[in-house]
């Protein structure tokens, strides 16, 4: 039998399970702020009435949210409505880059281009209480503890700066590629002596450049620390276009 004209247009209905229509109900008025962070969730028994479905439908629904990082339990069993931090939302996204076989050198496209704005924006917004953080960083990074310290601490230099930034989207895009492409640094100062002080001293020079407010000096140097990464990556022997693997 001959089609009927414009049949081919529609598609099957895929029924969407009913605990995913709680959950992204649920998460829909976290981030609409009609449940702020510290709200109490209603019960899963006011949550079952209010939706019209089982108890256990609303329990995996919350599982779901609570997966997210967006509900916290506390005061026993109770559930109230948190805000995810840097530290529970960057491995998900590190995970999706391992997944996707991302390489060192797309790491560093990205990274040449986020440090330095992340630099110029501290310069610009850091606080009091960012810069001497910065400071007691620098200091722990001179007192010359070992190698695999010095790493850590380099890590630690990055992910401060961007704090200093107070932008959320850019502390929240540079971290999982931080995450990732740090570890390898350890490997550098390994292979090459001289790694550890060049990096040191790249650190001395954008402290140097936050407190005085200058913010193209905060850049240029942050540029000039990335691209001297790139060129202690290719002299250590490593390759920029291997997968990136999961940090120890």
């Amino acid at each position: 039998m001959q089609a009927q004209p414009g049949a081919q247009v529609f598609q099957r209905v895929v029924v969407e399970p009913a605990y995913k229509a709680v959950s992204a109900a649920i998460e829909r008025a976290i981030l609409d702020g009609a449940l702020p962070p510290g709200a109490a969730l209603p019960t899963e028994q006011e949550l079952s009435e209010r939706f019209g479905v089982h108890r256990s439908t609303v329990r995996e629904a919350i599982r779901q949210v609570e997966q997210e990082g967006l509900l916290q339990r506390r005061e026993g069993r109770r559930l109230f409505v948190s805000l995810p931090g840097m530290h529970e939302l960057a491995p998900r996204a590190m995970r999706l880059l391992l997944l996707h076989q991302t390489t060192f050198q797309e790491l560093w496209d990205v990274a040449l281009t986020l440090e330095p704005l992340a630099a110029r924006l501290a310069a610009q917004h850091a606080t009091d209480d960012d810069l001497a953080l910065l400071q007691a960083n620098v200091d722990a990074a001179d007192a010359e503890p070992g190698l695999p310290a010095q790493a850590a601490l380099d890590t630690e230099f990055h992910t401060l700066v961007g704090r200093a930034s107070h932008n959320h989207a850019l502390m929240l895009a540079r971290e999982p590629i931080s995450l990732l492409y740090n570890p390898t640094l350890l490997q550098i100062f390994e292979r090459l002596p001289q790694g550890s002080a060049r990096n040191l001293d790249a650190h001395h020079h954008t402290l140097a450049a936050l407190r005085a407010r200058d913010a193209d000096a905060a850049a240029e140097w942050t540029r000039k620390h990335m691209v001297d990464f790139q060129r202690g990556f290719a002299m250590a022997g490593l390759r920029m276009d291997t997968p990136v693997a999961q940090p120890a």
